[in-house]
């Protein structure tokens, strides 16, 4: 590794597992104290010990979490440098079956999640004329969607307009607000809930044949908290290996 983040403190909420856990991992390679903030106790913890980090249980749907998970970085580093707000769930529910209840549990982990995050850090990177946010976004919402994921997408798009809104907001103190927009990734919740069929489908309609890694994604993050994006704010980075660009399902050239 390079030492990208050397001296960094970074918060990665949602980090238990998957794309979070591996954005943890990668910041800590690259130099950076990491804080792991999950619901998940057991899993949050075991990733914690392996990166040499700091645990946080912080359900981020809730104010009193964000507030907690970011001032608990901050007494034990000094600071918050990045903040990734990771956090997701994505329950599969046609829109005429979902429960106002599950809408608002959809919205309030995904969408106030981001919100009460970056409210929470803003005073500490404000104080330093510093700071780097970054927020997972999707493919699904801002470009395409799928039945079954209405809420999940409406989040997700919300998620685009709120990383602009807040880059004009956060700029004249220094923050850059970004987000990164996976595609299909491989993860252990997409292991658990998606079929073998499904999961084959699903790579045979990406150009590069397969599905993203937690990896591939974390890649995009680091860019986006270092320095080497200092001057990259309100945007996003689609992470699908080509997934958006066919017209239709005939697009394969046979290099023989």
């Amino acid at each position: 590794m390079t030492g990208r983040l050397k001296d960094r403190v970074a918060l990665v909420i949602g980090a238990a597992r998957g794309i979070g856990a591996a954005v943890a991992d990668r910041f800590a390679r690259e130099g950076a104290q990491v804080v792991v903030a999950d619901v998940e106790e057991d899993a949050g913890q075991e990733q914690a010990q392996a990166i040499g980090g700091l645990y946080v249980q912080a359900d981020i749907s809730r104010p009193q979490d964000a507030e907690h998970a970011v001032s608990a970085t901050v007494e034990r580093f000094g600071r918050i440098d990045i903040l990734v707000q990771n956090a997701g769930i994505y329950p599969w529910t046609l829109i005429e079956n979902i429960s106002p209840e599950e809408w608002d549990q959809v919205v309030g982990v995904n969408l106030r999640g981001t919100f009460l995050a970056a409210r929470a850090a803003l005073p500490h990177m404000k104080a330093r004329n510093y700071g780097r946010m970054v927020f997972t976004s999707s493919i699904t919402g801002p470009h395409v969607t799928s039945p079954g994921h209405g809420h999940y997408s409406a989040t997700k798009a919300g998620i685009n307009g709120f990383i602009r809104a807040a880059a004009l907001e956060f700029a004249a103190y220094g923050i850059t607000v970004n987000g990164v927009e996976p595609g299909n990734i491989l993860t252990e919740g997409m292991k658990a809930h998606r079929s073998e069929a499904f999961i084959n489908h699903m790579a045979e309609s990406i150009p590069l044949g397969r599905l993203g890694t937690p990896e591939d994604v974390a890649n995009a993050f680091l860019f986006l908290a270092s320095e080497e994006a200092a001057y990259i704010t309100g945007t996003t980075i689609i992470v699908d290996g080509g997934q958006l660009l066919p017209e239709g399902s005939d697009f394969r050239i046979n290099p023989q």
